[in-house]
């Protein structure tokens, strides 16, 4: 069977964490392990992790930078991204397993927001057709690569935002990725706190900007003063 190497970049979440990590148990004991990749977190993550993880990483803050060190001390043959705030459905790793053995070396989750208002539902609804259309995948959705094209398009660029969208872009011109209908719950907490029309509008508005060529850091900026 192929191991998973489930590399989980994480910053002060301490109070998702162990509902989090607990889901993974299972996994764990069937051979596949759990890398979980500290930003320096300033609460109780790392304790509270520790006994739920395979490798417990330090690095400096950063998703991209965060990611790519757990890439380089995982043994897995795929490399499975995933938000410490996610839920995951059942059978998600063996979904995993049959879509790189059987339809494509790299692909994602559908997604599900966890809030209850009816906005979040469009806002899904939008994010799993866009990705379906554009062949690009956030880090919401659970992103799993196997290691060798990981390695051949050179993992996730050090962007302090949009690492996922350039990643997809590279990705996919090797292949286009593997979207399964299985859903993934994220948590709509950033768009609940920040407003759900602003953060909407906010997120077309950097995306768009991306698009067009701003670059990342200056997007990162304005992101940064936004929220």
């Amino acid at each position: 069977m192929l191991q998973l190497s489930i590399i989980v970049p994480a910053l002060n979440e301490a109070g998702c964490i162990l509902e989090f990590l607990r889901q993974l148990q299972a996994l764990r004991g069937q051979g596949h392990e759990v890398i979980l990749v500290d930003g320096g977190s300033g609460d109780d993550t790392v304790g509270l992790a520790r006994p739920l993880v395979d490798r417990l990483l330090a690095a400096p803050a950063g998703r991209a930078l965060q990611m790519n060190i757990g890439a380089q001390a995982a043994s897995g043959r795929v490399f499975w991204f995933l938000h410490a705030d996610t839920q995951l459905p059942d059978r998600a790793a063996q979904r995993i397993i049959e879509a790189v053995q059987h339809a494509g070396s790299w692909g994602r989750f559908d997604v599900r927001l966890s809030g209850d208002h009816r906005l979040l539902r469009l806002v899904e609804r939008m994010m799993n057709w866009r990705s379906r259309i554009t062949g690009v995948a956030t880090g919401d959705q659970g992103v799993f690569i196997r290691r060798e094209l990981f390695e051949r398009v050179g993992g996730f660029a050090n962007l302090p935002l949009m690492e996922d969208i350039d990643l997809s872009r590279r990705l996919k011109r090797e292949q286009r990725p593997v979207c399964l209908r299985d859903t993934l719950i994220a948590s709509s907490r950033r768009w609940e706190q920040q407003g759900l029309l602003r953060t909407i509008a906010l997120m077309w508005v950097l995306r768009l900007a991306y698009f067009l060529g701003v670059p990342a850091a200056r997007l990162a900026k304005h992101y940064d003063q936004t929220v």
